[in-house]
């Protein structure tokens, strides 16, 4: 058991150790496709200006990002490594192909419309623009259908001034290993082969890498699992924890019993208790679903969220635990806690939970270990 550390403020620690880790494994998973890693969302929340250029050290020479100001960002701090290619998954949307064009950023081009007017702006380039094409092989949101992808690569048309190096789709249940889907969605996008006999493919991100390798074609993207998400949404032991998020305790309250806590009265005591009040809420990040499911970790023992999660503040269990004392940290997920058990205790999934860390946690990063 390690004892609790003294704390001043909520914190979001990141294991730039565990990272590099994940990539090491995701790598050696890849085999001879390149990882390239998705770090959309401020890189799961993790923070895109420090993780990028750790993985850039690392050799990704390729990124996924989700929004056009995400990769006009991280094509500004990446710098003079103006040899990388950062994919932008909205695509081309209505006015930005000159901004694409501009910041040397890559559109994943998801519809005819896009194509067309990504196409109409790269006609008075001196060079084919790079594009990749999304295809909808079944998850029903971005992309083109397979059909229409085909015909496109037959045709004379707006594609044959643009060089489609990658062609791409994305599991809708690649979370599910045994799910027949995952399958199916492989021969859809494997049936464009010919049709596209200059492309890379691409069809795993962290759920894919740990199907069969069939599945890993020239491209993996994962995201979630660099971060230290399981691929399948539950832990997985060859994943490393990379964020920890901890809260000090700011007071230490007794209740008696018929005694209740937070709003709503959403806790009894039957029992007298002695709880801990952390500075950690909502506005932090922390899901109000996190109770009364969801618990708390301090020194290296989990304890119970009582009562409703406010703005700023929860309550934690510390009856028996004489130890807890103002100014030590209780940990949410991390090191005892598994970012998976946690986000699972909330209802939801660990893309969530990190991505809803608030701008007001200070994030911190370690290079040996959280």
């Amino acid at each position: 058991m390690t004892a609790a550390a003294p704390a001043c403020e909520t914190e979001l620690r990141i294991d730039l150790s565990a990272l590099r880790s994940n990539h090491a494994c995701l790598a050696a998973r890849s085999g001879p496709a390149e990882l390239a890693p998705v770090v959309k969302a401020d890189a799961y929340g993790l923070g895109a200006d420090r993780i990028a250029p750790v993985l850039w050290e690392l050799g990704a020479r390729t990124f996924f990002v989700a929004r056009l100001g995400e990769g006009e960002a991280l094509r500004a701090r990446l710098g003079p490594h103006r040899s990388s290619a950062i994919y932008v998954l909205d695509g081309c949307p209505a006015g930005a192909a000159h901004r694409l064009i501009a910041a040397d950023l890559t559109p994943v081009l998801n519809g005819l419309d896009q194509i067309s007017a990504y196409a109409a702006a790269a006609s008075g380039e001196r060079r084919a623009l790079p594009c990749a094409l999304h295809i909808d092989t079944g998850i029903n949101r971005l992309g083109l259908r397979p059909e229409e992808a085909s015909a496109l690569a037959r045709s004379l048309g707006p594609l044959q001034k643009l060089k489609a190096d990658l062609v791409m789709s994305h599991l809708a249940c690649g979370s599910e290993p045994d799910h027949p889907m995952n399958a199916r969605q492989l021969a859809a996008l494997l049936a464009l082969r010919s049709e596209f006999p200059n492309a890379r493919f691409s069809l795993a991100a962290s759920g894919g890498l740990f199907l069969d390798e069939a599945y890993r074609l020239d491209l993996t993207r994962p995201g979630i699992s660099l971060s230290g998400g399981g691929p399948f949404e539950t832990p997985h032991p060859e994943i490393k924890a990379v964020a920890s998020l901890t809260a000090p305790i700011l007071q230490i309250k007794s209740v008696r019993p018929g005694e209740t806590i937070g709003y709503g009265r959403g806790f009894q005591a039957t029992d007298s208790l002695r709880i801990a009040i952390i500075a950690a809420g909502y506005a932090d990040g922390v899901l109000r679903s996190a109770s009364p499911r969801g618990y708390a970790a301090f020194n290296g023992q989990n304890r119970r969220l009582l009562g409703r999660v406010s703005m700023d503040l929860i309550a934690v269990d510390m009856t028996d635990e004489p130890a807890a004392e103002p100014g030590l940290a209780v940990e949410l997920f991390g090191r005892y806690l598994a970012l998976d058990d946690f986000a699972k205790a909330c209802g939801s999934l660990s893309y969530e939970v990190l991505t809803r860390i608030a701008p007001r946690v200070r994030r911190t990063y370690l290079e040996h270990g959280l």
